[in-house]
């Protein structure tokens, strides 16, 4: 389904791991040869994932409920990600889909890189260097999201990675093996530290749809926040925003202003004008009709009950939801409300008959998710007061000017006080933002780090909403949560439940490749 430049469809068909033999019959060396500035520059387009894991991400996490069987869902993505199973399908929200439009991805950074090297690393392509080593980077990372257990110091050497792919394949029929993430974790980080110095923001003509120097700096920041490398995250997250931070994170003010219309503020949202977007990568997806607005997918969704409990319109430091300008900008219905983030776009390949494809734009880093990085990194290194500052930075970016600061005290004091949620809920009124932690490979310690860690995580929730970023959250720390079912018993996912590990495809386990294990 996707369109990819024929000058690079069999590099990429070679790497993806595929168990289907059509793309391994001929060797990958009949391609056009890729050797100069402007095949490279347009090389580095198909660099990206056209496919997003924000419906897996979000389905699986405490952001979804069972509304029950009057209600559908709208594929079997949706309802296998809710229900934690393997994903079968091969819809452009599977795990399938997923998996090959990340490895398409590195195969063009692969190319790219392959035929800068062969013309002897000139100093003007230090710039598409720089931008194919952090997208392969990012590409690796976000499958390890996924498909992994979240980094671990302490079982690392044993966890299972996932095959780094950083060279153009020239053999067919090549078995790989997982590794392991002490070792996927290196390679990211060798390509984050070997292209971050090479990123040249002057040779985009829109920079914002490529790993530019602040995107760059952004997913450094993050992965050194799952990576335990606090001081490099800090460092990263320091340089993605700049001086002034509160000006690329107050948004929400101005979409609250506009006309109260979806697809304005969602378009908004998404805008590469936008200070606070990093960069914005448009993808292949169901997501936008599956959580949006519209009387479809009402089967598993973010529950009015989430939503007003736990997550955008729960109580928070700053007071009444009124006070947010995020949880004041909401579309939806009880079963499933959203905030204006991400609007669908469909793109007709055959006008007369409706048919074509649909389309989303996802923004994986934003200066208000990157500010939140800082801000966790500081507090689990104990700096409590620069800690405070950033979620204080937040709060004003994000709340109406008579929302007040929070001193260290008032912030610990407000989560204190809230009950953690049970985690099999009999009533609504039970929901709490607040749940047990088990943190992965790292410690929090209890009193004022861990209400704050509670502050931060309450944040980024509300930050990422719709994005993924809650699942990322609940596997770094532990955080056990159960899905209800109707008519049937809740599904519970434990802290060592090896489900946290999305199955990685049928397809690739046929090839070879050793799949997650289950219980």
């Amino acid at each position: 389904m996707k369109k990819i430049n024929t000058y690079i469809f069999t590099v990429i068909a070679a790497v993806v791991f595929f168990s289907c033999d059509d793309f391994l019959d001929t060797m990958p060396d009949n391609r056009v040869e890729i050797n100069t500035k402007e095949k490279i520059t347009q090389l580095l387009v198909s660099a990206y994932p056209k496919n997003s894991a924000a419906l897996i991400a979000e389905l699986s996490s405490d952001n979804a409920r069972d509304n029950g069987s009057l209600y559908s869902p709208y594929n079997r993505e949706q309802e296998d990600a809710y229900l934690w199973k393997e994903i079968t399908s091969t819809g452009n929200d599977a795990t399938k889909a997923v998996w090959e439009g990340h490895y398409a991805a590195i195969a063009a950074a692969n190319a790219a890189i392959d035929a800068i090297d062969k013309m002897k690393n000139p100093a003007d392509l230090e710039g598409q260097k720089g931008e194919a080593l952090i997208a392969r980077a990012y590409a690796h990372f976000a499958l390890a999201n996924v498909f992994c257990l979240p980094y671990n110091p302490q079982t690392a050497n044993s966890d299972m990675g996932l095959p780094y792919s950083n060279k153009p394949e020239t053999k067919v029929k090549i078995m790989y093996s997982r590794g392991n993430m002490e070792e996927f974790y290196a390679h990211i980080d060798k390509d984050i530290e070997a292209g971050l110095p090479l990123i040249k923001d002057e040779i985009y003509s829109v920079p914002k749809y490529h790993f530019n120097k602040a995107a760059a700096c952004a997913f450094a920041a993050r992965f050194y926040l799952f990576y335990h490398k606090y001081d490099k995250c800090i460092q990263y997250a320091t340089e993605a925003l700049g001086s002034n931070p509160e000006a690329l994170i107050s948004r929400w003010a101005r979409i609250a202003s506009m006309a109260s219309n979806f697809k304005v503020r969602s378009d908004a949202y998404i805008s590469a004008d936008e200070a606070g977007n990093f960069i914005l990568m448009p993808c292949y997806s169901s997501w936008p009709y599956v959580h949006g607005p519209y009387r479809i997918a009402e089967r598993y969704g973010h529950h009015q009950s989430i939503f007003e409990k736990e997550s955008v319109r729960a109580n928070g430091p700053w007071g009444s939801m009124r006070n947010l300008y995020i949880a004041n900008s909401v579309w939806g219905l009880e079963q499933k409300l959203l905030v204006t983030k991400i609007g669908p776009y469909f793109e007709y390949t055959d006008k007369a008959a409706g048919i074509g494809y649909l389309h989303s734009v996802t923004v994986p880093f934003t200066a208000g998710e990157t500010l939140l990085c800082r801000a966790e990194a500081y507090i689990l290194q104990s700096k409590f007061a620069e800690g405070v500052a950033d979620i204080n930075t937040w709060i004003k970016g994000n709340c109406t000017p008579t929302t007040s600061l929070k001193s260290q005290e008032d912030l610990v004091d407000f989560y204190e006080k809230i009950p953690f949620m049970p985690l099999q809920v009999e009533k609504d009124e039970e929901r709490s933002i607040k749940k047990h932690i088990n943190p992965q490979g790292f410690s929090v310690s209890q009193g004022v780090q861990e209400n704050l860690i509670h502050c931060i995580l309450h944040l980024r929730r509300i930050e990422s909403v719709h994005e993924g970023g809650r699942w990322y959250d609940i596997k770094r720390y532990g955080i056990e949560i159960s899905h209800n079912r109707d008519e049937l018993t809740d599904d519970i996912l434990r802290k060592d439940d090896p489900r946290r590990a999305i199955q990685i495809p049928q397809d690739v386990r046929s090839a070879g490749l050793t799949p997650n294990p289950r219980n």
